[in-house]
């Protein structure tokens, strides 16, 4: 039976093609992904970054039951995706970094190493593990990587 996960995956639209690999690598290991972030088929002509955060991306996360950071070399300098991180932690969602299918293993976004609650390599069985609740720390070859230091506080 096929599990169904709201998601929201944090991205670059450089990065707009990965988003479609990500969710046809989980499928066959019996997961879909409904995914709310903003991409290319999903565009909207908002300017204003208010707007922007406040009626289009914290609603779209804040429906997801678990917030993805597709992890490329571009997302590091991202201030949206860095912002979308923050706003998730705020929200207690919990954080995945997923590393890009190929990639030799970039630097991180600054709020991805603040706030991550995994960090997984281009594996589905790793990737659905992580959503469910896995605490894991994987190179992009998915060969372990030294834990990233959570700044979270307990309430």
């Amino acid at each position: 039976m096929t599990e169904k996960r709201n998601v929201f995956i944090s991205h670059v639209h450089k990065d707009d093609h990965g988003l479609q690999k990500l969710k046809d690598l989980l499928a066959p290991n019996g997961m879909e992904i409904r995914d709310s972030s903003i991409h290319t088929g999903k565009f909207n002509n908002a300017s204003d970054e208010h707007y922007i955060k406040t009626q289009i991306l914290a609603p779209a996360i804040n429906w997801a039951g678990v917030f993805i950071c597709y992890v490329s070399p571009q997302t590091k300098n991202s201030d949206w995706v860095n912002w979308e991180i923050e706003y998730a932690a705020k929200q207690g969602k919990r954080i995945v970094g997923v590393w890009e299918h190929g990639e030799k293993e970039c630097d991180l976004p600054d709020a991805l190493k603040e706030y991550a609650d995994a960090l997984v390599g281009w594996n589905g069985d790793a990737i659905i593990d992580a959503i469910n609740g896995k605490d894991s720390w994987e190179k992009p070859d998915g060969g372990a990587c030294d834990p990233v230091p959570l700044m979270r506080h307990p309430c």
